[in-house]
């Protein structure tokens, strides 16, 4: 039995945070309902590339789930989720703040239906605060909690992440572990209780090590100057001779005695006497002399700590990541199937189904009537 099987999740989201918060309880076994707009459901589905009717952003993220298409402006929108609000665990919205309450759908109008309901607000600012209704995306959240200020590439200017980090770190993995531990306290209490996710306020502890810098007065770090932002030649990232690039971090000295004995650095540039940036510049010499496959070879077996910079491609095609078999579930539409997202439930927890559908919308209204 899957530790979430019996549990209802009612999902209002659209888009990234909440529908992955969502797949990660419906993949310990939840039983998760989207609630959708009628016609174009969650704006998801139309997203590129397609997997049959719908985008393959929408069958990736909502794999395993129920919809159901209601017009939630509608007078009578209340009185027909009024039944499936009475019997559910837990909700989850992604509006601005005020939103749920205008539908008459807010925590306090639906603890009144059911005071066990365990109600899960995410948004980018959190639900009170000055810049709570201001229009936002990652790369903003990121930009205005230091985040994106310690980036910056080689003129300077900070680099555009490829990941969204503000979405899925910030907002739906906090979601999941906030609507956990909401659970756990009303199995001792009997009442549920309303989640404040803020993306933005979560993203302040991926930089512990800065905060602790600059908030005990050592100094507020910069780009290109710390351990971790580019200012150490023990992490760092080089170019080789073929125009790829080697993520080196051996920071404890055992790792980097091994990769400096291994790159031929001269002696005079492993010690910490030396220059930062002429060691730096010393080891981006050793490893531009050589091609990526080379160092490879170089490394493998030893303790060094480096890695030659993956593709996605090549990264999904890893020999470990395939033994692992993260890409062996499989989710499906009406376009056919492809590999599930290997999101971070572990394999003794999750539903013991290999393969699940995305929902086609409103194929579930039928629970309005129940």
């Amino acid at each position: 039995m899957s530790p979430l099987e019996g549990l209802t999740v009612i999902d209002f989201s659209t888009l990234l945070p909440g529908p992955m918060a969502s797949l990660v309880l419906a993949e310990a076994g939840a039983t998760v309902i989207k609630i959708e707009r009628p016609q174009t459901g969650d704006d998801m589905r139309s997203y590129q590339p397609r997997l049959g009717e719908d985008s393959v952003n929408f069958v990736m993220l909502n794999r395993g789930k129920q919809s159901i298409s209601i017009d939630l402006k509608r007078p009578d929108a209340l009185e027909k989720l009024t039944p499936l609000i009475t019997r559910a665990d837990v909700l989850i919205e992604q509006f601005r703040p005020g939103v749920m309450s205008r539908l008459g759908l807010g925590y306090d109008h639906v603890r009144e239906i059911n005071s066990r309901l365990v109600y899960c607000s995410i948004s980018g600012w959190g639900q009170t605060g000055p810049k709570s209704n201001v229009a936002a995306h990652d790369l903003n959240y990121l930009a205005e909690t230091g985040m994106l200020g310690l980036s910056a590439g080689s003129d300077g200017a900070p680099v555009l992440p490829p990941m969204l980090a503000a979405d899925i770190a910030g907002g739906a993995y906090p979601a999941v572990m906030n609507i956990m531990f909401a659970l756990r306290e009303r199995d001792r209490t009997g009442r549920g209780v309303h989640i404040d996710i803020s993306m933005a306020d979560n993203l302040f502890a991926f930089n512990y090590w800065g905060l602790g810098s600059g908030l005990s007065g050592a100094g507020w770090p910069k780009s290109g100057a710390e351990l971790v932002t580019g200012g150490s030649p023990r992490y760092h990232i080089y170019r080789t001779a073929d125009g790829r690039y080697i993520a080196a971090a051996p920071l404890e000295d055992k790792f980097w005695d091994n990769f400096t004995r291994l790159i031929g650095l001269p002696a005079e540039m492993k010690g910490p006497a030396a220059d930062r940036q002429q060691a730096r510049e010393a080891v981006a010499a050793c490893i531009a002399s050589r091609t990526s496959a080379e160092w490879k070879a170089v490394f493998e077996g030893q303790d060094v700590c480096c890695s030659v910079v993956a593709t996605l491609e090549e990264a999904v095609k890893d020999p470990h990541v395939v033994a692992r078999g993260l890409f062996e579930q499989t989710v499906g539409s009406s376009g056919g199937r492809l590999p599930a997202l290997p999101i971070p439930v572990a394999s003794v927890f999750r539903a013991n189904t290999t393969h699940r559908p995305s929902p086609l919308l409103g194929a579930a209204n039928e629970l309005l009537e129940s």
